[in-house]
């Protein structure tokens, strides 16, 4: 089992940044994909960004690509969303997501490829 817990949401404005956490714990987490994904009120939940176990491979969203950075601190077994220029289109739930991966470059990008989910962190970007 691994357990996720997603931090660092808030209110902001547009054009301003906002770095998510996701704290993981239980197994080695070293040896677990992660992704990040989004739901907005009425729509489904989408992919974001995604890092191989490794940190050396990443997926962006296009929507993203460019303002959002993923990253991961092993030794902390923590993983960042970095979100700068954010605007009103990010408002949404963020939901970080793991899975076991026996590569480490493989990247997943697909709701159904992931097993273990954290609760959420609600971004909300303001006009």
């Amino acid at each position: 089992q691994v357990q996720l817990v997603e931090s660092g949401g808030g209110l902001v404005q547009a054009g301003d940044s906002l770095r998510l956490s996701c704290a993981a714990s239980g197994r080695t987490f070293a040896n677990y994909t992660v992704g990040w994904f989004r739901q907005a009120p009425g729509k489904e939940r989408e992919s974001v960004a995604a890092i191989s176990r490794s940190g050396t491979n990443t997926y962006y969203a296009d929507s993203v690509k460019g303002r959002f950075t993923i990253s991961r601190d092993n030794a902390k077994t923590t993983v960042f969303l970095q979100m700068n220029s954010v605007k009103p289109e990010d408002t949404a739930v963020y939901y970080c997501a793991a899975v076991f991966s026996p590569f480490a470059a493989t990247v997943r990008r697909g709701l159904s490829d992931y097993n273990y989910w954290g609760q959420g962190t609600q971004v909300t970007v303001s006009s």
